[in-house]
């Protein structure tokens, strides 16, 4: 055979099987290249083609001995990172179980089996809730195929009943959108866009679009220039939606963190006395915020405005008669 496919088989092999506690001698290199690939080689030729590897940028280090022996020193991904990734895939909520299986036995292609066997045996496994939508990855990659035309999608959506039964949305109805922006918050896929009907920006979760939207051949409507992203994701997801006001509380000490993980290091905080802080930041006063605040019992109090506070104890005094 020719040099040129001989090297490359060279390279896979020491690619793939190779790392610092396995390598491979010239013997063992000469036999896997003729009996797996057919390909005949001598000690000569192995030892120019590790050179040519090397010269190339291949970083083979070579054991010196009586027979010498040959292994890939460096990868694009260390161990750690591929770590770092299959604990990102096992424990995120997005990625079915099936598709998580499948993406793992990929991430341990990018190191020798060696190596992969460690990864195996440090597994860290999330028990995550998984969806059941395999055509999530299909979706998003129309919906990003659409942003990048600048090109409208229709699709259905999914909705469930009180049985727990999962239904289309509005009996079947087929939504159209101009997508912005896909965006990942709380484990989930989103996507942000301008819907005609609605007369605004809204989103969908990808996960509960039914199937494959449908790229059309309508141009998106473009986001209008005061559109504020940030803004947007703020009132959809962080409680801040609805018309604004600016609450004060009193947090325990032990809620700092919580409280900065929340509203941003920026947010405005003021010493209360030795237990506790105040906290001084726009929100909008909704079920969502008073559930927030009751979530922490008692640690967070609401000390002003009273309008809020009025609307706190309407809250907990419903409940308490639903009991």
């Amino acid at each position: 055979m020719e040099k040129k496919p001989r090297i490359l088989y060279l390279k896979k092999i020491l690619e793939e099987r190779t790392d610092e506690e396995h390598p491979l001698s010239t013997t063992q290199l000469i036999n896997i290249l003729n009996d797996e690939y057919g390909i005949s080689a001598h000690r000569t030729t192995i030892t120019k083609d590790i050179a040519a590897l090397q010269e190339f940028g291949v970083d083979i280090v070579i054991i010196h001995s009586t027979q010498s022996k040959y292994f890939v020193a460096s990868r694009k991904f260390e161990l750690p990172e591929l770590k770092l990734l299959i604990d990102a895939v096992e424990s995120s909520r997005f990625i079915t179980n099936k598709k998580s299986d499948a993406l793992i036995e990929k991430i341990h292609t990018l190191t020798s089996p060696g190596l992969a066997e460690k990864l195996k045996r440090n597994n860290y496994v999330v028990n995550r809730i998984k969806p059941d939508n395999e055509q999530i990855y299909y979706i998003t990659d129309v919906i990003n195929d659409a942003i990048n035309a600048g090109k409208q999608i229709s699709f259905q959506y999914y909705d469930y009943t009180g049985l727990k039964k999962k239904v289309l949305k509005n009996k079947g109805e087929v939504y159209k959108l101009s997508p912005y922006k896909l965006l990942w918050n709380g484990d989930y896929y989103y996507v942000i866009g301008y819907s005609e009907k609605k007369n605004k920006v809204i989103c969908f979760r990808v996960d509960r679009i039914a199937r494959t939207p449908e790229m059309l051949e309508k141009d998106v409507i473009p986001m209008a220039e005061d559109f504020d992203m940030e803004n947007f994701t703020k009132e959809v997801f962080f409680m801040f939606s609805g018309e604004k006001v600016l609450v004060d509380l009193r947090c325990d000490n032990s809620l700092m963190k919580t409280m900065v993980d929340r509203f941003g290091e920026d947010v405005t905080t003021l010493a209360y006395d030795m237990t506790s802080f105040r906290i001084q930041t726009e929100v909008s006063a909704s079920q969502t915020f008073f559930g927030w605040v009751f979530g922490f019992n008692g640690k967070v109090q609401i000390l002003g405005p009273e309008s809020v506070r009025e609307q706190y104890r309407q809250m907990i005094a419903k409940a308490n008669m639903n009991m």
